[in-house]
């Protein structure tokens, strides 16, 4: 065996110890897409806050206007739950090409990893509507978004750890400039997944 043959058969070997060992059907695209819908979502709360010909500093309405509460919670639903069919799908599609079972071991520690800091924030997030702290909401959401991406990162690519960080990095800076959540939201939930996407997308994919 050369050395040729050597290295190839030494990264077929590193292949499939990721695939056992991590959850590499996460697609990059998806990121991409879900950035995307985070940007929208943001654009659709600015017009309902801020209105279309207003400044900075002028805003047509207040969250604690009649409905506007409402409106932000079914818009950031809305961006959730696409993004979630969003993720899934893509991350099935790119299963099958990878012959990896979505489901598997890795996949459900995954999950678990996920589920207690994003299920932890939304309680928090609901608790804080209910009392009316609505600037805090943002950067919290933020945090602990970033918390399951560094829980999670473990049994995925290394750039969901990198992610996270910049979330939880953000959310901190969101607290100390009260009134600017919805550009610190875009600028996690949006730009930054589009970056992360492409990175992925281009590295892996």
């Amino acid at each position: 065996m050369d050395q040729h043959d050597l290295i190839k058969e030494i990264g077929h070997i590193r292949s499939i110890m990721e695939r056992s060992s991590k959850f590499i059907s996460i697609s990059g695209l998806s990121g991409v897409l879900i950035g995307l819908y985070a940007l929208i979502g943001g654009a659709l709360a600015y017009i309902k806050a801020y209105g279309f010909e207003s400044g900075f500093d002028y805003r047509d309405h207040y969250v604690t206007d009649p409905g506007v509460v409402d409106y932000l919670v079914i818009v950031a639903l809305s961006v959730l739950l696409t993004s979630l069919i969003t993720g899934v799908l893509m991350a099935k599609r790119k299963a099958k090409k990878i012959k990896q079972s979505v489901w598997n071991p890795t996949s459900k520690s995954l999950l678990v990893a996920l589920a207690v800091p994003l299920l932890t924030g939304g309680i928090f997030a609901v608790i804080l509507i209910a009392k009316g702290y609505y600037g805090l909401i943002a950067s919290s959401l933020l945090i602990f978004y970033g918390l399951a991406l560094v829980s999670g990162s473990v049994y995925t690519f290394k750039e969901v750890k990198w992610l996270g960080l910049l979330e939880i990095m953000l959310g901190l800076v969101a607290l100390s400039a009260p009134g600017y959540g919805l550009w610190f939201w875009v600028a996690g939930f949006g730009v930054l997944h589009i970056i992360y996407g492409f990175i992925v997308f281009k590295k892996y994919e």
